[in-house]
């Protein structure tokens, strides 16, 4: 009889809905950082379902909602959320939340900032390290596994002797923005191609196309 073999998340096509985590901080004073790219696809993302966040219970706003029919099929379902704690909090609400809807670690989705890709490009990647993001930290501690997906998106290193824990939370600067909207949409294409494709797909497409700029 041949051996049993755990399924592979990234190429895995499951019924279960994603839990879209996009990271950043509360507050209008963090609304506009590098930090909170995440938050700014999170909007965009329910922004193109039609609807809104709601309060959560787990320390969260959350849209639980489906896109539109496509070939005479209802919409694949996806869990849209944005932890109303610090960065560095973001563990509980995203473990909750996995519990909540009863979901496990394999169908959640982080997106986030990253320092190590260069402004602008959207990559994806399954599990790994944290790189020393304090929120992406947070959350393998909570729920116990580096085991999810993550949306990565460029700011690039600061410049000179700059800390990095204070360039994340500036501003993007008004020369950049053009390039920003156009970063959050991409990445808000790459996690809506998600609800009918596999995550090595979807993979593949976009860390292609941002290695080709």
């Amino acid at each position: 009889m041949p051996a049993e073999t755990t399924p592979d998340p990234t190429t895995e096509i499951s019924d279960l809905p994603w839990l879209v985590v996009g990271l950043g901080n509360p507050g209008d004073k963090y609304a506009r950082n590098r930090h909170n790219v995440g938050h700014r696809v999170a909007d965009e993302l329910v922004a193109r379902m039609g609807g809104r966040f709601a309060t959560h219970r787990s320390r969260a706003q959350v849209h639980d909602g489906r896109w539109a029919p496509t070939g005479g099929r209802p919409g694949a379902r996806m869990i849209v959320a944005k932890p109303s704690t610090y960065m560095n909090e973001s563990g509980g609400p995203v473990a909750g939340l996995l519990q909540f809807f009863k979901l496990p670690v394999t169908r959640l989705l982080v997106v986030h900032d990253e320092l190590d890709i260069p402004f602008s490009e959207v990559r994806l990647k399954w599990g790994g390290g944290e790189g020393g993001h304090n929120g992406l930290r947070s959350i393998s501690k909570s729920t116990g596994s580096k085991g999810y997906g993550r949306v990565r998106l460029g700011i690039d290193r600061p410049p000179g002797r700059m800390d990095p824990a204070d360039y994340v939370l500036r501003d993007v600067p008004a020369a950049q923005r053009e390039e920003l909207l156009l970063m959050i949409g991409d990445a808000a294409d790459a996690v809506e191609e998600l609800a009918r494709a596999d995550f090595a797909q979807i993979q593949g497409i976009y860390n292609t196309k941002s290695g080709s700029r």
